[in-house]
């Protein structure tokens, strides 16, 4: 996660760009269909904290600013932003949310954030408790200045604000404005904001706190001084794919050559790419490929997208391209390829390299019909590659891979019983046909990036081991998966109408699933190995100080993050981890916390994730693995007192492989 943030960091500043808007955790998650989930790390909190803190610090290590995003309960695209209906103004979805689950969800990776030093937090369209986001003082004053005391600049999304004083007094530093001649925005900070604190509604203390907050990263990461230049291509493209070669706009701006600032980075791409793809199911070690030389490949996710590099139709079309592999999502978050080394071309080229040859077919109609007809002799190994397109500005249709994807897996299975099914998507998705015997392997490859072709062939064939795990659970039905996106009400005019009412609490994804006892299809954590692992039943707790104190010393003091106690290690668990198998590989052990339901208040999860390790392991070599746990780690927030509390009883500490796989525990308790 640092390499990859640090890569990413000096990409930006090879461009000359002061700030990266990035990374994000908003959405979280909570909503399986939502279209920005791709651009987060998945809806457990705990883990995108640990995402969020390696981002910020590996951007910011390259003298670039993070932009932390979007804050908060930005859950759904569906009218995410107001819109006019007959000349009335339809207000953003509102997201009602209590306070202890927008603590201890969806802010809880915000303080990571803060608490790593991101340099700005970006709020978001949707409104908060009836409230804009960025027009937020419970959330934008009170949560994030004063609990969490961040020192940085709160930015608004683009065409976010709605108003001068009221958002400026809420808290709003620094307004990202819409095209003043357009009626897509209007700009309410600038010549506005200036008038305001004149007219003596913006205090020149709020106006004097906006200049210090946005100036001080500017001086930290020294960008004051041989600060790169601008790379003098950007305006350019940045237009030209906006308006169109030749339009008024970007003629103004003279089309020069883009700076390559890519430097080694394929590398890292490539490794991230490997590592974050997700061994399914493995049939008699049907993976890693071994002596297969006749090699089927199959599906519309193989090939070149037709649609060249880059895909822009922002919410237009939910299905995305139909021929092309996806290697990433739609929106603000996509990216221009200078190089995309598909499917198609790696696996070509170490099939050719080892003496075999591939077999093509990648109309996803012929394949769901059965249309095999040129592919003779049948493959040793069928290789369908599947596709879940995801984007801002609008959400997910369904949690269904796309292009008849269901009857394309049937039919190769039916004509190949060595069929492997590589998934690129942006997280949930259905596998109605994972049970298909035929079927012996499934990968979840998710979105690696431009040498997604490399890194899969890297897993395919063993070149990699597998080390990746679910950062959500994959349900059997969508049902089963609790939350949904509100697609539709019934407005009648009625401004406020679309509300989302948070009614789950904190009960999303595996926490929703433990609550109502249902079976995962594959749960969260879940990943295969190319070898085997073993956990020992002894799982050992050592309390810091040897008890546990039920709230914070706020003797200590605050400091960016929050109370400087809630950030010291309170226990440490071990356990012992044994490549019990013939092959290196990588375990990844993962600590779950459960508090007593008995001295909580309702709506309490049944465990939490608290911990994970990433080890490699020779075959029969053993390691023992250590899990710092803060104070809020064992704490939940209590509504009545405004703080942390670890509840008294007793605590169950859980170690497994993954939320379902938990081998060890350990209970420790908590005295009045």
């Amino acid at each position: 996660m640092y390499e990859r943030a640090v890569a990413l960091g000096e990409e930006f500043r090879g461009k000359g760009a002061h700030v990266h808007l990035g990374p994000s955790t908003g959405p979280l998650g909570s909503n399986a269909r939502g279209g920005r989930n791709w651009e987060s790390f998945g809806p457990d909190p705990y883990l995108a904290g640990i995402a969020m803190n390696a981002s910020v610090v590996g951007i910011q290590s390259a003298g670039v600013q993070a932009c932390s995003k979007h804050f908060v309960g930005n859950e759904q695209e569906t009218q995410r932003t107001s819109t006019t209906n007959n000349g009335t103004v339809i207000e953003a979805i509102s997201s009602n949310i209590d306070d202890r689950t927008l603590h201890e969800l969806y802010v809880w990776p915000f303080a990571d954030a803060v608490h790593a030093g991101t340099s700005s937090i970006m709020c978001a369209y949707n409104r908060v408790n009836g409230n804009y986001s960025c027009a937020n003082s419970g959330t934008l004053q009170t949560v994030l200045k004063d609990e969490l005391a961040f020192p940085g600049y709160i930015v608004s999304d683009w065409y976010a604000t709605h108003s001068t004083d009221h958002t400026a007094n809420s808290g709003l530093d620094m307004e990202m404005p819409g095209n003043v001649s357009s009626d897509a925005g209007a700009a309410y900070f600038g010549k506005t904001l200036l008038e305001a604190v004149i007219g003596g509604v913006v205090p020149v203390s709020r106006l004097d706190d906006m200049a210090q907050r946005v100036m001080t990263p500017y001086f930290l990461l020294g960008q004051d001084k041989n600060y790169t230049s601008v790379d003098p291509s950007s305006g350019a493209a940045f237009l030209s794919y906006q308006y169109g070669h030749g339009s008024a706009l970007s003629s103004t701006y003279p089309e020069v050559a883009a700076r390559d600032v890519r430097a080694d980075h394929a590398k890292i791409i490539r490794e991230i790419g490997a590592a974050g793809t997700v061994v399914l199911k493995n049939i008699n070690g049907t993976l890693p490929l071994k002596n297969e030389k006749n090699i089927g490949l199959f599906g519309n996710d193989v090939p070149y997208p037709t649609t060249g590099s880059v895909y822009l139709d922002i919410g237009n079309n939910p299905e995305g391209f139909e021929m092309g592999t996806v290697d990433v999502g739609g929106g603000s978050g996509t990216v221009r390829h200078t190089g995309l080394i598909t499917p198609l071309e790696a696996i070509q080229k170490h099939v050719n390299s080892i003496g075999g040859r591939v077999q093509l077919l990648f109309d996803n109609e012929l394949v769901a019909e059965g249309s095999f007809k040129t592919i003779y002799p049948t493959p040793d190994a069928c290789l369908l590659f599947l596709k879940a397109y995801s984007t801002e500005g609008e959400d997910r249709s369904s949690l269904e891979l796309q292009w008849n994807a269901t009857k394309a897996v049937e039919s190769t299975a039916a004509m190949c019983p060595n069929t492997i099914v590589v998934i690129h998507g942006p997280g949930v998705v259905l596998l109605p046909w994972a049970d298909n015997e035929n079927v012996t392997a499934i990968l979840a490859a998710h979105y690696p990036g431009e040498e997604t072709g490399n890194a899969i062939t890297d897993v395919l064939w063993g070149l990699v081991e597998p080390s990746g795990r679910l950062p959500y659970t994959i349900p059997r039905n969508a049902s089963d998966y609790g939350t949904e996106v509100v697609e539709s009400v019934e407005a009648n005019g009625d401004p406020n109408a679309w509300q989302a009412d948070f009614t789950e609490g904190q009960m999303i994804d595996y926490r929703h699933l433990d609550a109502n006892n249902i079976e995962p299809h594959f749960e969260f954590g879940f990943g295969l190995s190319y070898t085997e692992f073993d956990m020992e039943n002894i799982l050992d707790v050592n309390v810091v100080g040897g008890s546990l104190s039920r709230s914070a010393n706020k003797s200590m003091g605050i400091a960016p993050g929050g109370l400087r106690d809630l950030w010291t290690i309170a226990a440490v668990a071990s356990v012992k981890i044994t490549n019990s198998g013939n092959r290196a590989g990588f375990a990844v052990p993962q600590l779950y916390v459960s508090l007593p339901q008995d001295t909580t208040p309702p709506g309490t999860p049944v465990k939490v994730l608290r911990g994970f390790e990433k080890l490699y392991l020779e075959p029969n070599e053993s390691k023992q693995v250590y899990f710092d746990l803060t104070r809020r780690d064992l704490s939940y927030w209590n509504v009545e007192e405004q703080q942390w509390i670890i509840p008294t009883g007793s605590l169950t500490f859980m170690a497994g492989f993954s939320s379902r796989d938990l081998r060890s525990q350990k209970q420790v308790a908590v005295l009045e």
